[in-house]
């Protein structure tokens, strides 16, 4: 049965969709599902889960770590440079990269974003992007998220540009991170490009090319538990291995925390599921692969 994940670097002009429309003819699967949207325009690490793996993209670690060039002195429909230019606007006199470090300060932590006005967000039932494109002005709601690193890698003052390393919660945008450095610097700024370096676990290490898909034989998958390493571990003996398939409750090895969630291996250390912590002695079974009946 298959069951796994391929981590692919997804090129620019593709859609996460069409990607997944791919690898599901590739492997001749429907049960194929990506973990964490990709605008077209981005390139990277797109994570897709194959099989009883789909099941597996909720627990999966959620941050995120880019790699994007902003580009200062404009504004535009999109936040990037796809979209309709709003505004120009020179530069601040002086600036370089003490000041550009000194107003990325404000970026760190937990803060408030609000996302694109073109962007997947739902608006009353519906994305922000498909009523933008009716011609809608929509006034969308900051969220928190976090951005636990933000490192300027460069700045290059004769084209107005900057490179960013971020890692970040799900739910950032990147866009509205440049959008808003921008306001900040009081020039206006958008994003110019923008790469995804790690995503739920994996790394552009562990990613495949786009024409490895095109190869006689499908590029082999990577374990279920390669990405569920940042969660406890217990493993089954084999005479507790029918009562886990049946979905029975199991003696948890250490006391864990209530909620917490726990994967569960078989006598081999194969995965075999995600079992949840009910009290501090119980383990509740969630995810049963091969369950019983």
């Amino acid at each position: 049965m298959t069951c796994g994940f391929l981590v692919l670097d997804k090129p620019a002009g593709l859609s996460s969709h069409s990607c997944v429309s791919r690898v599901r003819r590739v492997y001749g699967l429907k049960r194929v599902g990506h973990g964490g949207t990709l605008d077209p325009a981005v390139t990277g690490v797109l994570p897709i889960a194959l099989g009883a793996a789909t099941r597996l993209l909720p627990y999966l670690a959620g941050d995120k770590t880019y790699r994007g060039v902003v580009q200062l002195g404009l504004t535009t429909s999109t936040d990037d440079l796809d979209g309709e230019v709003l505004t120009r606007q020179g530069l601040p006199t002086g600036l370089d990269q003490m000041r550009l470090e000194q107003a990325l300060t404000a970026f760190r932590g937990s803060i408030e974003q609000v996302p694109p006005q073109v962007s997947a967000v739902h608006v009353n039932g519906q994305r922000a992007y498909q009523r933008v494109r009716r011609g809608e002005t929509l006034t969308l709601a900051a969220r928190r998220v976090q951005i636990d690193h933000l490192e300027l890698l460069s700045w290059d003052p004769r084209h107005s540009q900057l490179e960013l390393d971020v890692r970040c919660s799900a739910g950032t945008y990147i866009r509205a991170l440049a959008r808003d450095l921008g306001e900040a610097l009081g020039c206006g700024g958008a994003l110019a490009s923008l790469r995804r370096t790690a995503a739920l676990g994996f790394s552009l290490e562990q990613a495949v090319r786009w024409e490895a898909l095109e190869s006689t034989a499908p590029p082999a998958l990577l374990d279920p538990l390669e990405a569920l390493q940042h969660l406890p571990k217990q493993q089954l003996s084999t005479a507790q291995l029918t009562d886990w398939r049946c979905g029975r409750q199991l003696p948890a090895s250490r006391p864990w925390p209530d909620g917490q969630s726990v994967v569960i291996t078989g006598p081999q250390g194969d995965w075999a599921g995600i079992a949840m912590a009910s009290g501090s002695e119980q383990l509740q079974p969630k995810l049963v692969k091969d369950a019983a009946g």
